[in-house]
């Protein structure tokens, strides 16, 4: 039996490397919580959650004083048990941000630590579907950048082997967003696909005109078009385009996911690892996707999502936005625009542990010990 004897918690603030804006806010750090899990036997495992810029204390309270506390004695092969253990031990404070962030980074600890003793990487743990992933990028498509630079990075991924770029939208008036999309579109041509991201920017009416702007460039996806929490105006608006909805990164549990499944509110599923509270329940809403015919494109995380992506078979791509290099000693793989997972036992990340000593916030960090 693996059973937990050691937890250390701690957090570091990443600053990122270039300026990232949507329509309802600007991304300066990403405070991330790191918990890693040393079992009885001396084997550990290391998970991760993060924020945008605001919460991350809350969610190392949430682990130190409630979480955390429970784990030791407990025998880490269990994981459904402890996720369910966990989560009802919260019920007063979940579904929600929060609680889902917390127990993500234990959750991901739990599935390194099982990994690792089987000596398997996570995308064949988790079911191995294939050996590499299609990329599509993010970075070069923020909503301050002008149209010009737009293009520029646009064909730089083309080049590059990119399958896509994504481009935020929700500048003031629909003439703005059209005028940045047909640069686009014309400068990398009809076979190079266009995300489009809303950030949940707009009201139903001005999502359905921004539609019908989206169907003349051929847009791939139209992503978090309005509020994530109103199911019913995303089945209204998917009813109405040939645009397919995009949601996801806004929700946070198996339920909620399963309400646009079943009414039709979503063509892309893009659930994340860390807001959804882990592993455990993202390979859930997956299969439940696949179920359904409907693919898989993760928001964000990707160093976590090549894995998990490769796993399952319908997760068509891997949204490009590096988070983790500064604390990394070994960056992830990259082919002819291809994501390629980690061979490597475990979640496939080489942590920088000098670099993560260096840059904890003061007064977070927590060893606890049986």
């Amino acid at each position: 039996m693996a059973i937990i004897e050691r937890i250390e918690i701690s957090m570091v603030d990443l600053k990122p490397k270039v300026r990232r804006t949507d329509a309802i806010q600007s991304f300066v750090s990403q405070e991330t919580p790191i918990l890693r899990i040393t079992d009885s036997d001396g084997a550990t495992g290391t998970g991760y959650s993060y924020t945008i810029g605001q919460g991350g204390p809350a969610i190392m309270s949430l682990l130190r004083d409630t979480l955390v506390p429970q784990l030791l004695g407990m025998d880490a092969d269990n994981i459904e048990r402890i996720w369910r253990t966990l989560l009802f031990s919260t019920h007063a404070t979940a579904v929600g941000a929060i609680t889902s962030l917390a127990l993500a980074a234990v959750d991901t600890a739990l599935w390194d630590l099982r990994c690792r003793r089987a000596r398997l990487p996570l995308y064949k743990m988790a079911g191995g579907a294939k050996d590499s992933v299609p990329m599509y990028t993010t970075e070069g498509g923020w909503l301050h950048i002008e149209t010009q630079a737009l293009v520029d990075d646009a064909l730089e991924a083309q080049a590059k082997g990119f399958s896509g770029s994504k481009i935020k939208i929700g500048r003031p008036h629909l003439s703005e967003d059209d005028a940045r999309l047909r640069a686009v579109r014309e400068a990398v041509g009809p076979g190079y696909e266009i995300m489009t991201d809303a950030n949940q920017g707009f009201t139903r009416a001005e999502a359905m005109r921004r539609a019908r702007m989206l169907e003349r460039h051929d847009i791939a996806w139209f992503e978090e078009p309005m509020p994530a929490d109103d199911v019913m105006e995303h089945v209204r608006l998917a009813a109405s385009t040939s645009v397919p909805i995009a949601v996801g990164e806004s929700m946070y549990s198996i339920s909620q996911f399963k309400d646009y499944l079943t009414l039709g509110g979503a063509s892309i599923v893009q659930v994340d690892v860390a807001r959804i509270g882990g592993i455990t329940p993202w390979l859930k809403v997956a299969h439940m996707a696949e179920a359904q015919n409907v693919p898989v494109c993760p928001h964000f995380l990707m160093e976590l999502h090549v894995s998990l992506v490769c796993a399952i078979p319908n997760a068509p791509w891997l949204e490009y936005i590096p988070q983790l290099d500064t604390l990394t000693t070994q960056g992830m793989e990259m082919e002819d625009g291809r994501a390629i997972p980690s061979s490597e036992p475990g979640l496939g990340i080489a942590w920088d542990w000098d670099a993560i000593a260096a840059s904890k916030i003061d007064g977070l960090s927590v060893d606890i010990r049986a």
